[in-house]
């Protein structure tokens, strides 16, 4: 690099070297934000342009589209950085990756301290997947297989997660899925699944009462990444003469602790003082 200008011989970034089917705009505007995200100052409109190759009008339009959706931010003196909506892409992508290792060694703590099934789920579409688990080494267990699925409203995690996607949401994944049962004690009335996934949100958890499978009985807690998401949930499975309400404080506090390690900030209470 001479006087801050990257030498065109030995710069990666060729715009005329584009797989076949590209689009114009795009690649510009792609070669832009990897222009201003090589500095880690604002850079002006004249180094970008010659950074790209692209005419200073050209450049302008497509910075000012890109200032609009918050990508770039445009600086008092007309120099350009990185916008905030990255944030929130890179807390996401974070949490994607991140999600299993981080959890894993929560999932293994969590399983030490009470000795039952424990599993890590994210949300598709109207059902619960399982990615990760902790099993005990004993006999009589609740086993999930990694990959199974199971609808939202007959889990502990699934109720939760349809209060955190607020009452509308709930009632229209209530019409879309007509609510099967899966056992007697199986939530199918619309209004009670409202009732107890608002309730669940309150409280922070929520529990599966044999509404699954008889005979089994599941608590679940929200884990939520760095802008706040609810991108997964943690459950402990047991039996159900085994499950103890005990279990809830340590299950919330071990998805608090992946959720921080996620990003996530929870807001302080307010002082009542």
């Amino acid at each position: 690099m001479v006087n801050g200008f990257h030498d065109a011989k030995c710069d990666p970034m060729k715009t005329h070297d584009r797989p076949a089917g590209s689009i114009q705009v795009i690649d510009r505007a792609s070669d832009l934000l990897e222009a201003i995200a090589r500095y880690t100052q604002s850079v002006s409109l004249k180094v970008l342009a010659a950074e790209t190759g692209l005419h200073p009008s050209t450049a302008f339009r497509i910075l000012a589209s890109l200032v609009e959706h918050d990508f770039v931010v445009r600086d008092e003196g007309g120099t350009y950085r990185l916008g905030p909506r990255f944030l929130k892409y890179a807390a996401r992508v974070r949490a994607d990756l991140d999600l299993r290792a981080v959890a894993r060694p929560e999932m293994e703590r969590l399983l030490g301290s009470i000795g039952e099934t424990v599993n890590l789920t994210v949300r598709e579409g109207d059902e619960v997947i399982y990615v990760e688990r902790a099993l005990p080494n004993r006999m009589m267990r609740v086993e999930q297989l990694i990959g199974s699925r199971a609808p939202l409203h007959v889990t502990a995690v699934g109720k939760i997660m349809l209060g955190d996607a607020g009452p509308e949401e709930t009632l229209a994944y209530a019409r879309r899925t007509g609510l099967p049962a899966y056992t007697p004690r199986t939530i199918n009335d619309p209004q009670r699944l409202l009732v107890v996934a608002e309730r669940a949100v309150k409280d922070g958890f929520a529990f599966d009462n044999e509404e699954a499978e008889t005979g089994v009985g599941c608590i679940g807690a929200l884990v939520r990444d760095g802008s706040g998401t609810a991108i997964a949930g943690l459950s402990v499975s047991a039996p159900i003469e085994r499950r103890r309400d005990e279990w809830v404080p340590l299950l919330v506090a071990a998805a608090t602790r992946i959720s921080e390690r996620l990003g996530y900030r929870a807001e302080a209470p307010p002082d009542t003082a």
